[in-house]
């Protein structure tokens, strides 16, 4: 009687999981509605003069966000007056484009409806050496056209890359940055 219990409860656990994972996935929440403003976290470049690079994460969509992050780079140089983000994901491969984007664009977006959090922060004297060695490194990124989620190459993979390649960098991904460790 023992053992049917167990694994009526294993039964019992997976059903309710599975549930609670399909009620995510088939929500009202839509990612093409999620919100991608910024969260206001950056500096504001327009009244800041000194140069900043951050490094940030959200959850990731939907049922994925229990338990992996998405990451990505933002800078800007001294005196400039917007931010180059830096940043890899994956649809961009299914239309034929790269995955990996530098562009100009809001730094602090939210990840689809998740508010992103500062992973690592370098503001003032001496970032501007340390935002050349990244966009050199992003440059030279080995999977700028290849994305698998898991085990990699992704977003994580490429900011984990770039530190790699950058130790003044000085960051650490966290363990839920699934993918960080496909380059080691």
């Amino acid at each position: 009687m023992k053992h049917v219990s167990v694994r009526n409860l294993i039964l019992l656990s997976a059903v309710v999981l599975m549930g609670v994972m399909a009620m995510n996935i088939y929500s009202a929440r839509d990612w093409r509605t999620a919100s991608r403003e910024s969260a206001g976290i950056a500096p504001d470049p327009a009244t800041t003069n000194e140069a900043v690079l951050h490094v940030y994460g959200a959850s990731a969509w939907g049922w994925r966000g229990w338990f992996a992050i998405h990451t990505w780079i933002a800078a800007k140089r001294t005196g400039e007056t917007a931010y180059t983000v830096y940043d890899v994901v994956g649809w961009r491969g299914h239309h034929g484009q790269p995955v990996l984007r530098i562009a100009r664009d809001v730094p602090d977006r939210y990840w689809y409806g998740e508010k992103p959090r500062i992973l690592k922060s370098h503001e003032g004297t001496g970032v501007d050496e340390l935002i050349e060695a990244v966009d050199k490194a992003a440059g030279a990124y080995p999977w700028k056209s290849t994305y698998r989620a898991f085990p990699g190459p992704n977003s994580n993979t490429f900011t984990a890359w770039v530190a790699s390649q950058v130790p003044k960098l000085e960051l650490k991904l966290p363990f839920s940055a699934i993918g960080s460790g496909y380059a080691e």
